[in-house]
């Protein structure tokens, strides 16, 4: 249940948390070499202080995270790992990431990433035991990614990339749009619940504050019912069918991570308890995109603030 929760909330609720395979960087390949100090800048990360290149050229990404971060930053990688396939990933649909060479899922492959002879690698923590086989490779930083701290991957990418006034203009239109949304709102959701519920092949799960995409709700003044109005380590709470009454709401968001999140979905909406739900019955209920409301990357804030008005200021 903990890698679950994990892989949820990072993929954007999430992610899939597990340990990096270690691969061997073979004997017979030369490392490039490291920039020095004058074409470099100091970056501290979870793996200590790294000398990372002013201008990097060839830049690999190793989370979904990181790259959304990244692309927002108006810089594109060369190669990224991806938590979730491309097919399911909104991302390809706003950037053309199709030439961005995939480098594994959870697993980083080594050897591809050696051969793309990259100047620098950026990720999160999750990869710290092939860390010292990832600093032969290029400069590498590995930044904290927890989920009520989403922000602060996307200010330690920033500052590997150089790109501080980049990011302070993310931020200034992240505020304008969630004051737009706010005014559109008015006092329309006051006294409303909203509810926001994944499933996973036969798991069901509901979000919490400390979410993503509790984080943005939060930002809207958006009320939760009181089941979600908790903290978990992970950002959601798994439930049993009997426990459904818990992803009720005035407003239900439903996202499925697969076919078989969807399969097991359409075999409990024929359950008396899910038709009893006060949004099935006011048909309240909207199904939304996995990889973007359950991203933790400043792309992704565009896309559920997205949804929030198409669903809840364009809704009759």
């Amino acid at each position: 249940m903990r890698k679950f929760f994990c892989w949820l909330i990072l993929g954007i609720l999430g992610f899939i948390l597990i340990a990096a395979c270690n691969y061997k960087v073979p004997k017979t390949v030369s490392y490039l070499p490291h920039s020095s100090t004058a074409e470099c800048h100091i970056v501290k990360h979870t793996m200590g202080e790294t000398c990372v290149p002013n201008k990097p050229q060839r830049i690999v990404t190793l989370s979904l995270s990181t790259l959304g971060n990244v692309l927002a930053l108006g810089v594109k990688p060369i190669g990224t790992t991806n938590e979730y396939y491309r097919e399911e990933n909104f991302l390809k649909s706003s950037y053309k990431i199709d030439d961005i060479k995939l480098l594994g899922f959870d697993k980083p492959n080594l050897e591809a990433i050696l051969l793309l002879k990259p100047d620098l690698i950026i990720g999160v923590d999750w990869f710290k035991s092939i860390y010292p086989q990832l600093s032969e490779i290029a400069p590498t930083v590995l930044g904290e990614l927890e989920y009520s701290r989403w922000q602060k991957h996307l200010s330690f990418v920033a500052e590997a990339l150089g790109k501080q006034e980049a990011e302070k203009a993310l931020w200034d239109r992240y505020d304008r749009r969630i004051d737009r949304l706010k005014s559109a709102l008015k006092s329309r959701y006051h006294n409303k619940k909203i509810s926001l519920m994944y499933v996973n092949g036969n798991q069901l799960l509901i979000d919490v504050n400390n979410s993503f995409v509790g984080s943005i709700m939060k930002d809207a003044n958006l009320q939760r019912p009181t089941s979600q109005n908790i903290e978990s380590p992970y950002g959601a709470v798994g439930i049993s069918l009997e426990e459904l009454k818990k992803a009720d709401g005035d407003i239900l968001f439903v996202a499925t991570f697969d076919n078989g999140g969807n399969q097991f979905l359409q075999k409990k909406q024929q359950s008396p308890l899910w038709k009893q739900l006060k949004a099935v019955r006011e048909n309240h209920v909207y199904h939304v995109n996995i990889t973007s409301w359950s991203a933790t990357h400043i792309i992704a804030t565009d896309a559920v603030i997205d949804d929030l008005f198409k669903y809840l200021v364009n809704t009759p």
